[in-house]
């Protein structure tokens, strides 16, 4: 293990088809760096156990659990001294912040008290990237047939939820549904090109007649797909 490791850390790196040494550190976001942390940090764990705080680490990422601010300050300031004098590491100072638990963003997870008990929820900035992704892959115009939209998108989809089935999320889910539906519609629409078969379509999904064809003549665009069950 040592041996990869050491190996790992003078591997150097490609930096626009150009080799780089490594001198120090490892690459962000590199597969070293998690196995480094949990060995690095293990004795901070340890610490953190015997002092009686509550705490939870992904990797580098850690976050301790205060009953008050000012215990809050104080833990970080003892902490960050742990760290960097006995460990010696240096701590991240523009990241290493003191913050009540409602809105802190952790792993893409937030968190929000409900009746004095905090529960798990989806950060703002991890819906908004997600409802972008989304909008990527729903694009009118990006040159994706149906069958590869469709394949992506159940591929992220599945993956997006597997990951933050852990928050509580029916409401984000149901709303995200109905959007997420009608930007399919929009993109099957379109690729009905003309006139006919927007209407024979529209017919074989159950549309009467006299709808399909005033759907399927019209020059509304896409804003008609609203009416479409």
């Amino acid at each position: 293990m040592v041996s990869l490791i050491h190996k790992y850390l003078r591997s150097g790196i490609l930096n626009h088809g150009m080799f780089d040494a490594s001198n120090e550190g490892t690459p962000q976001g590199g597969p070293l760096s998690p196995l480094l942390s949990n060995i690095m940090l293990n004795e901070l764990d340890k610490e953190l156990t015997r002092r009686g705080h509550l705490f939870v680490r992904y990797a580098d990422d850690s976050m301790i659990f205060c009953r008050s601010k000012s215990a809050a300050k104080q833990t970080k300031e003892s902490i960050t001294r742990f760290i960097e004098g006995k460990l010696h590491l240096r701590v991240n100072k523009e990241k290493t912040i003191v913050s009540y638990a409602n809105g802190v963003k952790y792993l893409g997870y937030s968190f929000y008290n409900s009746k004095g008990k905090f529960e798990l929820c989806v950060h703002p900035k991890s819906k908004a990237k997600m409802k972008s992704r989304l909008k990527d892959l729903t694009g009118r115009s990006n040159g994706m047939g149906y069958e590869r939209r469709k394949q992506k998108l159940k591929e992220y989809i599945r993956g997006w939820i597997g990951y933050y089935h852990l928050a509580n999320m029916k409401r984000l889910l149901v709303e995200t549904d109905e959007w997420l539906r009608r930007r399919i519609r929009m993109c099957i629409w379109k690729s009905w090109k003309n006139s006919k078969t927007r209407i024979s379509n529209l017919i074989r999904c159950g549309i009467p007649k006299r709808n399909a064809c005033e759907w399927g003549y019209t020059r509304l665009g896409t804003g008609i797909l609203l009416t479409v069950g």
